[in-house]
């Protein structure tokens, strides 16, 4: 504060009372002092306001993209459950798949002096993380690798589970495979995707752009794509969603639709056994994903500074579905 205040040209007691907030300030001096916050690079230290009013807690952040979503809802489950463990609170927060709003989120964490981070990435570039890093604050990024950033991270075999569900459809005798996905430009889809295509090179099937759709981000949007693909001229015979809702998405339309098309999907889900109809899903235990980075993080709280560590876990095809009735 004394810093801000020299910087710009006020007392300390107009600068305590425009980082309260407090009313009555003169909007030039608000200007002046927030312009010497920026250009110090200061932030807020909500953990110093609350030892000085005898409150401190033990916190760490989480970041997830969506928590409607079960795969996200687990990880931030046990997450909160490891923390608890550790007397400590967890702040989750969504960003919904934008990476300004992680930055934001992140810096607002840091702001607010957690003890580390749990992070499922959005965006590419993780480097503004770099300060907080080196000033002691461990980060542990979950599902998806950070960008710019040496950390620790803990990783589905994406690829390889892809593979294998791919293989699995090639196995059946299905050379034509409709593959859905959210996003290219999202780590896992990038991964799964490039799983699917080493299946289909191993078994010398051409890889055809033309049995492949982008940008699904809903099961409604799934829906449309499986629509649009079997009415071609050559429909797929088999599909594979590359994530859970666009696996349900994709069910809906071959139920209403009657269709046989085979499908398997990349994460299983709580009532994938109930789907009316078989299918196939390249299962992972998230429970282990979001467990493994919680205690890494913990890990390194405690003082672990060994070199930051990459874990992939393993994934495992699973039936599910209800069996078609008998003719």
């Amino acid at each position: 504060m004394v810093d801000v205040a020299r910087r710009a040209g006020v007392s300390l007691k107009t600068v305590s009372r425009v980082v309260n907030n407090a009313p009555h300030v003169q909007q030039e001096l608000v200007d002046r002092v927030l312009a010497a916050v920026a250009e110090l690079g200061f932030r807020r230290n909500h953990l110093a306001s609350s030892l000085r009013s005898g409150r401190a807690t033990a916190t760490i952040g989480l970041l997830i993209e969506e928590i409607a979503n079960p795969f996200y809802a687990a990880i931030a489950g046990v997450a909160a459950e490891i923390a608890r463990a550790n007397d400590t609170m967890l702040i989750i927060a969504s960003s919904e798949e934008s990476p300004d709003r992680e930055r934001q989120l992140l810096r607002e964490l840091c702001s607010r002096r957690v003890d580390g981070l749990l992070v499922v990435p959005a965006g590419h570039d993780h480097s503004f993380l770099r300060p907080e890093v080196e000033l002691g604050v461990p980060a542990v990024f979950v599902d998806r690798p950070a960008g710019g950033l040496l950390v620790d991270t803990v990783l589905l075999d994406n690829r390889g589970g892809a593979r294998a569900g791919v293989r699995r459809l090639l196995d059946e005798g299905h050379r034509r495979i409709g593959i859905l996905l959210d996003s290219i430009g999202v780590y896992t889809m990038r991964e799964r995707l490039d799983g699917a295509q080493d299946a289909l090179a191993e078994a010398g099937v051409a890889y055809d752009e033309g049995l492949v759709r982008d940008g699904i981000r809903d099961p409604a949007a799934a829906a449309r794509a499986v629509a649009e693909m079997l009415d071609q001229p050559d429909p797929p015979t088999a599909f594979f969603g590359l994530n859970n809702r666009i696996t349900l998405g994709a069910v809906e339309e071959l139920q209403r639709r009657g269709s046989d098309a085979a499908l398997v999907g990349f994460d299983d889900f709580e009532s994938a056994h109930l789907m009316p109809r078989p299918l196939t899903v390249v299962a992972s235990d998230t429970r282990a994903l979001g467990r493994i980075a919680a205690e890494l993080l913990f890990a390194r709280i405690g003082g672990d500074r060994s070199l930051p560590r990459t874990i992939v876990l393993p994934t495992e095809l699973v039936r599910r579905g209800l069996p078609r009735p008998r003719a």
